[in-house]
């Protein structure tokens, strides 16, 4: 890996599910009480009429994800936070509809194929983000962009089996979650590849909508996957495609969802670029040059609340993955490297 000064910090954890939340909420607790605390959002969230799903949702964690869960309690030691609070904040996009989790993610298929993503969130986070590079005692590891407060798994992330992942935020109405999106995230980067991934959210559909950009160095397909309220949506990518912030083919959430004028104009952009023959990732990501809303969010008045943090470049392949991740347009990447397959542990 080679690094550079950034705002966009570099944190390094192993050990078990407890050790890897503690350091996880270590890393965020200074932006979690001085930023998130005082945000209405967090008010919101923390709301007493969310009481019941949220017992609803730690239930079904604790049963089905004990090492989800674990992670959770230790991130709330971190945070120096009850662990009721910190398990509400990693539910938000289930208990609301429209949560500042914003994001584009571009796919180009090939020999060996491009997975490029903006991470768009909350401005008052800048800075405040890192890297997350884990070492779990039960799994190959991975790397992760990480918010302060939050689970890997819901952003940007490339694991130790080849793996590639970037999620996107849908925004879908009318649900009543039976597990946390921000579980299955996470719970995904422990997993061998892209067909045991799409087997765990089946087999647990009833969550907010989230979409999962997936490849993996096995050469397998690449896998637009959108799912939440009980369904399940998997297209493959067979040719170049952008996606932003709404179902373009979850059956449910075409027909109810919200479509803010951000994701329209993002995905409207993007197609545009693609049709014009742009495949060079930061030329699409990093585009402001559209009539309407730009791709690049830098806007302190953005009208879903987000910025782009960070832009990543993921490239799995059959000797692991290459990856770059950019702080700011028009500079050298912020942190560059080659992730090589991992063993699992207890491999001989």
């Amino acid at each position: 890996m080679s690094e550079s000064t950034s705002p966009i910090g570099w944190q390094r954890a192993g050990g078990d599910p407890r050790a890897l939340g503690r350091a996880l909420g270590r890393a965020g607790r200074r932006a979690v009480h001085e930023r998130l605390l005082p945000s209405p959002l967090w008010a919101r969230i923390n709301d007493p009429g969310h009481h019941r799903a949220l017992a609803r949702m730690a239930e079904t964690t604790r049963r089905h994800f004990p090492r989800v869960w674990a992670e959770i309690e230790g991130l709330a030691e971190g945070l120096s936070l009850p662990v009721e609070p910190v398990f509400a904040w990693n539910c938000r996009g289930d208990l609301l509809a429209s949560v500042p989790d914003g994001c584009t993610t571009l796919v180009v298929p090939g020999a060996r194929p491009l997975v490029a993503h903006n991470e768009d969130g909350l401005p008052f986070f800048a800075g405040h983000c890192f890297m997350f590079e884990a070492l779990p005692d039960h799994a190959p590891g991975f790397t992760a962009f990480c918010y302060p407060g939050s689970l890997p798994g819901h952003t940007l992330a490339f694991t130790g089996r080849g793996m590639v992942q970037a999620v996107n935020n849908l925004r879908l109405t009318g649900l009543a979650p039976e597990v946390p999106r921000m579980v299955l995230g996470r719970a995904v980067l422990d997993l061998a590849g892209v067909e045991e991934a799409l087997a765990l959210l089946r087999r647990h559909p009833r969550s907010g909508g989230f979409h999962f950009t997936l490849a993996e160095a096995a050469g397998g397909a690449i896998v637009s996957v959108e799912f939440g309220g009980g369904e399940v949506s998997v297209e493959e990518v067979v040719t170049p495609r952008v996606h932003a912030n709404h179902a373009l083919h979850h059956a449910r959430g075409l027909a109810h969802q919200i479509i803010t004028d951000s994701s329209r104009e993002r995905q409207r952009r993007g197609d545009e670029l693609l049709e014009e023959g742009v495949r060079e990732p930061l030329a699409l990501l990093h585009d402001r040059q559209g009539s309407g809303l730009p791709i690049l969010r830098l806007d302190p008045d953005d009208p879903d609340h987000e910025n782009t943090l960070a832009t990543a470049v993921m490239q799995p392949g059959p000797d692991g993955v290459a990856w770059c991740v950019h702080d700011r347009p028009g500079a050298a990447p912020a942190y560059a490297g080659h992730l090589p397959h991992r063993p699992s542990p207890g491999d001989g």
